[in-house]
Formats: C-alpha cells, sequence, structure tokens
C-alpha cells in the first residue's frame, strides 16, 4: 500500500476476469473476481483509478510503483513491463468479491481495448485503487454533464447518485445509435444522445453545450469529461464566457486525438490546472 499526501492511500490488487458482455457493439462490460477486494470498501465508485495490462505471454502482473515526489512511475523490466491505463471502476461488491470494469472496444490500436476484445475468463490485469472515499461531484440544484464514450462510466456513476430533486443536462457522444444504452437515474437530468463517427477528428459536444440554455438563479456543477480539444474548449466557453468558477466545473481530458495516454499525459495535466 502507498500514499499520497492529497488523496489517501492506494492499494495494488489483481483482477481475474470473470465475464464480459458487449453492452453495445463497442462497449463491454468485464465482471472481475479480487481476493483483495476488501481494500476498496470505502473507495467511491466512479473515480479514476489504473490498471496494468501484462505483455502478451505474462501470467504474472509485475506492478510499477509510482513515485509522487518525481510524479512519475517507477517501472519493472520491459520484458514484464505492464501497459498502464487510467479507468473509472464501474462497480464493487464486497461480499461476492468482484469488481466491475467498463471498456471502449476501439481495434487493436490501445493495450487496454486490445486486452478485453481478446481476454477470456481467467485472464488477469493489475489495478491500483484509492481506498479512501472522496467526493465525485458537488451538491448542486442544476447539473451540466458532458462526455464521449470514455465518461459512460463516471457519468452514469453521477447519474445514479444524483437526488430526485436535481435538475440538468447530460449530453454523451458516441458514433451512432448502435452505441446508445439504457441509463438510469431518479434525478430530473435531461438525457441527450449525440452521434459522431470520427470522433478524432473533431467533437461535436462544444457546439452542443453552448446551445444548452443555463440557469442563472441556481446553483449549480459541471462535470466534462472527452478529448483533450473538446474538454478545452468547454472549460474555456463556462470560465471565460460564462463566468463559471473553478469549484463549479471539473474538466477532465481523457483522452488526446492521435496521441498515447503516455505522450498526452504531461498536455492534459497542465490543461486540467487552469
Amino acid at each position: 500500500m502507498k500514499k499520497d499526501s492529497r488523496n489517501g492511500y492506494a492499494a495494488n490488487a489483481v483482477l481475474v476476469l470473470k465475464e464480459k458482455i458487449y453492452l453495445t457493439p463497442h462497449y463491454i462490460r468485464a465482471t472481475f473476481h479480487c481476493d483483495e477486494v476488501a481494500l476498496f470498501r470505502e473507495s467511491t465508485v466512479g473515480v479514476n483509478n489504473k490498471i496494468f495490462i501484462p505483455p502478451v505471454g505474462v501470467n504474472d502482473i509485475h506492478f510499477p510503483e509510482f513515485d509522487f515526489e518525481a510524479g512519475k512511475w517507477l517501472l519493472p523490466p520491459p520484458d514484464v513491463c505492464p501497459a498502464i491505463r487510467t479507468y473509472t471502476h464501474r462497480g464493487i461488491d464486497i461480499v461476492r468479491k468482484e469488481l466491475v470494469i467498463d471498456f471502449v472496444a476501439h481495434g487493436d490500436n490501445g493495450p487496454a481495448s486490445a486486452w478485453i476484445m481478446y481476454a477470456q475468463p481467467g485472464d488477469r490485469i493489475g489495478v491500483s485503487m484509492w481506498t479512501a472515499a472522496t467526493e465525485l461531484y458537488a451538491p448542486a440544484d442544476w447539473y451540466l454533464l458532458a462526455g464521449d464514450a470514455t465518461a459512460i462510466p463516471v457519468l452514469s456513476v453521477i447519474l445514479e447518485t444524483l437526488p430526485a430533486r436535481a435538475r440538468g443536462r447530460l449530453v454523451l457522444e458516441v458514433s451512432s445509435q448502435d452505441e446508445e444504452q439504457p441509463l438510469y437515474t431518479c434525478s430530473q437530468v435531461h438525457i441527450q444522445w449525440i452521434h459522431n463517427a470520427h470522433p478524432e477528428k473533431g467533437s461535436r459536444l462544444p457546439s452542443v453545450v453552448r446551445l444548452l440554455p443555463i440557469p442563472e438563479d441556481v446553483s449549480r456543477y459541471a462535470y466534462v469529461a472527452a478529448e483533450f480539444t473538446a474538454v478545452k474548449e468547454i472549460r474555456q466557453y463556462l470560465r471565460k464566457e460564462q463566468q463559471w468558477t473553478h469549484e463549479e466545473l471539473n474538466a477532465y481530458a481523457y483522452w488526446k486525438a492521435g496521441v498515447s495516454e503516455e505522450g498526452s499525459q504531461m498536455a492534459r495535466r497542465a490543461e486540467a490546472q487552469l
């Protein structure tokens, strides 16, 4: 177990695939068995964690260590070094010792996508998760939730946990109508799906968000998660044109078009501080 002074403790665990289900043609829900699941009994469902995908032919998980002072991973030897990816755990069951992660399957051009597409029950990955509860979103009267397919897990969790009195708009961008999936909420948040077959060439999210009617006489909060450029445009619109405060907006670039997670990490971190 390791400690980051900003976020509490994080623990490593091995996940063993139990089953995977295609919720849509390109969206896979994976249920894992986890002997160490009790470590995460206080974890907040929906927060970002790290998964570790072992190289092909490697059965053991060789966990890297994160140097919080230097802000970088200390990696094991290249022949056993896992690919490190950021993912949102979608559900956790302490009694059944299960953890659920949703994956976007976009072909062999990413290690996590390739792994889940070919994975069979019994295959293993590693996970590093925060063991303490954290606030996923701020309380408010009106919510703006916006994201692409990579944000469906976290935005689904927010929707499911909003109180019945909460109002607002959720905009989700997916490749086609076939990629829409049932979402559940007891709130009064209106759900809008938009379609974009080529999100790597540009997102429709910023233009759609600009057209949304946003009330001015209530407390408000926005959670935005999508491609780097789309998130940057939405952040600038809300903060500079609509005068939203830092406390009213959390905006995360989950990926950057044409760049791997490792290659875009520094740019995404810098943008998140603005």
